[in-house]
């Protein structure tokens, strides 16, 4: 039994473990609320529309007795993230959800107490709400508490990736409690004081914030329920409106400018089918996955495959590929190998790292490993220990000095890389897996190995 090191801040209850199945406890401080959720029938209508992650109540003894009222097991997330490894459409997307959710609230006489981002996880492609304890009773005239909340979780970044630079998604592992409206309507351009939405909700949001923060929420106006659906209609409209422009960066347009042929391109989708065939994986981990061309090549056989790229361009594009297809077996995030997301939060473990969400069962590293020894002057020692940390299989490919790829990585600087042979790279390799397979790429001078732990 344990408790989730995520889940200590809400007094109405909390996530724990029993024989590896997750389960979370609802307080008697909850009771009144929780009731409402489901014989208002909102439970329902948001779980049947996507919205609200499933769950049953369950005849568990109390993970803490003196207040337990109910225990309910919740569907599993079949891979956590973070609003910080997410590309634009991704955190828009999951603002929208958000929004609907408190106007579907509303209408059943409830209202969404809270509004954290880390509340919304990716399943099937979809954002769903999991953070079933975050609704209350609408109390007529009262403030929407979770206004400032959902500004700073959503809103702020949005705004910022969006007039700023795409990469600023990233100051959300700063400020796990939302980018400060002040800090954002300092970073943001003068024009978007223009848009009356912006102005209104970051900008004089902002300004009151400073002014009436020493002033408890109840001496704060409230409004009605006819104002407050005005206010979630324009913050729908605001957040619709945003739309990323691509400045197609380099690794988004990587495929077009790739030195493989069509005969070796298409040799090495068929190897990879090949190779995954004799693990047969159900989750995949694809490293430097660029726009997920070769995710799909897993997740065309049913295999979840996270497609893990450092950069938010090809990211963007990956994702917008999983939403016009409807893809449910792909899901895009970014994540910077040589800085990987860590363990962060209250004690460094509110939030996990990469390395504890792994292992995976399989990792893909394809055309990924030149750049990191190249590239970042990583080891082949420390990338082979690094990958046997977070794939108990893997398809690596290597690409010798003579590769043109290689040789533009190489242009710009001296060539100290002396121990980057086959051999040693095998040799690495070989210290923490079985090689099983390997596999020459026609039409290349690129090689593919299958890698498995015994």
């Amino acid at each position: 039994m344990s408790l989730l090191s995520s889940s200590f801040r809400d007094p109405d209850g909390f996530i724990f473990t029993r024989d590896t199945i997750l389960y979370r406890q609802i307080n008697g401080s909850y009771k009144e609320d929780y009731n409402l959720l489901n014989t208002s029938g909102l439970s329902d209508a948001l779980i049947n529309e996507g919205l609200l992650i499933p769950y049953e109540e369950v005849d568990l003894p109390f993970e803490k007795q003196e207040n337990g009222y109910k225990v309910i097991k919740p569907d599993l997330v079949p891979f956590i993230s973070y609003p910080y490894e997410w590309c634009f459409s991704q955190l828009r997307e999951a603002a929208l959800a958000t929004l609907e959710i408190q106007k579907r609230a509303l209408s059943h006489e409830m209202s969404l107490k809270d509004c954290s981002a880390y509340n919304i996880q990716f399943i099937d492609g979809n954002p769903k709400l999991i953070d079933t304890l975050s609704f209350e009773k609408y109390e007529d005239g009262k403030p929407w508490v979770a206004y400032r909340q959902f500004c700073q979780h959503f809103l702020a970044p949005l705004l910022l990736m969006k007039y700023c630079d795409v990469s600023h998604g990233t100051l959300s592992r700063v400020y796990l409690d939302g980018i400060p409206l002040q800090l954002a309507s300092s970073m943001l351009p003068f024009r978007t004081r223009f848009n009356f939405s912006i102005f209104s909700h970051i900008f004089l949001h902002a300004r009151y914030q400073q002014r009436f923060s020493d002033k408890p929420l109840t001496q704060k106006r409230g409004m009605g329920k006819i104002a407050l659906l005005g206010l979630i209609d324009n913050l729908i409209s605001t957040v619709s409106k945003l739309h990323l422009r691509l400045n197609r960066s380099h690794w988004s347009t990587y495929y077009g400018e790739t030195n493989y042929s069509q005969v070796s391109f298409d040799k090495k989708k068929k190897l990879i089918d090949n190779l995954l065939q004799k693990v047969h994986p159900s989750f995949v981990w694809d490293l430097g996955a660029n726009t997920g061309l070769f995710s799909r090549v897993a997740s065309d056989r049913n295999i979840l495959t996270i497609s893990i790229d450092n950069d938010p361009e090809a990211v963007e594009l990956n994702y917008r590929e999983v939403i016009t297809k409807k893809e449910k077996n792909v899901f895009p995030l970014i994540i910077d190998l040589t800085n990987p997301s860590p363990g962060i939060g209250w004690e460094n473990s509110e939030r996990m790292s990469l390395v504890e969400r792994g292992p995976a069962e399989m990792v893909f590293a394809l055309a990924l490993i030149h750049h990191l020894a190249i590239g970042n002057n990583l080891p082949f020692e420390k990338i082979a220990h690094f990958i046997s940390k977070i794939g108990e299989s893997a398809i690596i490919e290597f690409i010798p000095k003579t590769d043109s790829q290689v040789q533009r990585l190489l242009s710009t600087r001296k060539d100290i890389f002396n121990e980057y042979t086959k051999e040693n790279f095998e040799s690495s390799f070989k210290k923490y897996y079985t090689l099983k397979e390997y596999c020459e790429i026609e039409d290349s001078q690129r090689s593919l190995y299958l890698f498995v732990k015994e």
